[in-house]
């Protein structure tokens, strides 16, 4: 293969996982939620074979689908986007980040507002959109940043743009990325800007993330070493804090992050172009909103239709997720531990069912087998069982 485009759809899970109910998510199941909406529509997804995936035949299979497909089981102990991606890319996490279900130690605030100047309220589990009700209008009288947490392991700065400028913002963030390391190692520092009056305060599209580094090297790192192309798209270059990527390209959308790869099928380059669409999850999924899940995953489908006739002979394009985030799950706001879906298609792949698959690091193993570089991380490649011939 000379081009590999691998895209995660953020959050698209597509049932709970074996071992669920240890995370609080039994009966999980993003795709089945979003699916009772009559505005959902998947039909090239299911032309590869999504609706074929093991547990998914209420989607309506198709007798001859176009791709191979699989259901993927995760290995790591976490159901975040950072340790999602670091295993798609090759690493297994046998240990979870560390979560602050009741905030975040007082002496780790105190040198924080020390070194940033300024004050800090909430520390607390919190809805992204619900802090900013709660808590904005003290922020705009005190200047006091707003920071919280969820159920991942997150530290979030959320601040006004017109009190605090983002490069500013940007600056707490990379203050709080220096301080947050050893056991308090959280998988991101984020900046979450908003605008507004009280009771009309909004979140804007200038979200940040400052990952972690991963603890070794990832499929990232192995294919820039080999001259390989490497490029980023959405959030790629912040879940992998910029490591093993020759350009990156920050989106603002999942319309942008289609753009963008649009655009990249139009050049000619030797490599992997890794794509994030983190509507579904940030702008949907955490936010309870079915309708507007499906809609979104509808626009990537009618997307997807005519992007993959512009593959080359030489080209393959993989759809997977990094985790679920069910829009009707009631038990919580936050991730849910589910399968995901594999979807591979090319002119160069045979059709078959793989059914269930150990190991997100299924993909990273097989990305790099087709693009001729001796990694593998934690997976097993695939890729003799899906090419023609």
């Amino acid at each position: 293969m000379k081009r590999i485009f691998l895209i995660v759809l953020d959050s698209v899970g597509i049932g709970e996982a074996p071992d669920a109910a240890d995370f609080g998510d039994a009966g999980a199941h993003t795709v089945r939620s979003i699916a009772a909406s009559p505005l959902f529509s998947a039909r090239n997804l299911v032309s590869i074979g999504l609706g074929n995936v093991d547990g998914l035949d209420f989607l309506g299979g198709v007798p001859s689908p176009v791709g191979a497909y699989a259901r993927l089981r995760e290995k790591s102990m976490g159901k975040d986007t950072t340790i999602g991606h670091w295993e798609i890319a090759g690493i297994v996490s046998e240990k979870p980040l560390p979560t602050y279900p009741e905030g975040f130690p007082k002496e780790l605030l105190d040198e924080f507002s020390r070194r940033t100047g300024r004050g800090v309220i909430c520390n607390l589990p919190y809805s992204g959109t619900e802090v900013i009700a709660d808590y904005g209008e003290e922020h705009l009288r005190t200047g006091d940043l707003i920071v919280y947490t969820s159920a991942d392991s997150v530290f979030q700065i959320a601040a006004h743009e017109e009190l605090v400028p983002l490069e500013e913002l940007y600056r707490y963030c990379r203050i709080a990325r220096e301080l947050l390391v050893g056991e308090h190692g959280v998988g991101r520092v984020i900046a979450r800007p908003f605008i507004g009056e009280a009771g009309n305060f909004r979140r804007t599209a200038n979200r940040h993330d400052y990952s972690i580094e991963p603890p070794r090297n990832t499929l990232l790192d192995a294919l820039k070493a080999s001259g390989r192309d490497v490029i980023g798209i959405g959030k790629i270059g912040d879940i992998f804090a910029g490591k093993g990527l020759t350009e990156s390209h920050y989106t603002h959308s999942n319309t942008e992050g289609m753009e963008m790869l649009s655009a990249m099928a139009k050049r000619d380059f030797t490599g992997l172009c890794f794509a994030n669409l983190v509507d579904f999850d940030m702008l949907y999924g955490h936010r309870r909103d079915v309708v507007g899940y499906a809609t979104a995953l509808a626009e990537f489908d009618r997307w997807l239709g005519g992007f993959l006739p512009v593959l080359g002979e030489e080209d393959m394009v993989i759809v997977t997720a990094d985790h679920g985030c069910d829009p009707a799950f009631l038990a919580s706001t936050d991730h849910t531990r589910e399968c995901v879906p594999l979807l591979v298609a090319g002119k160069g792949i045979a059709p078959q069912n793989l059914g269930t698959l150990d190991g997100f690091a299924t993909i990273g193993a097989t990305v790099a087998e087709a693009l001729g570089v001796s990694f593998r991380g934690d997976g097993e490649s695939i890729l003799r069982q899906i090419l023609r011939g």
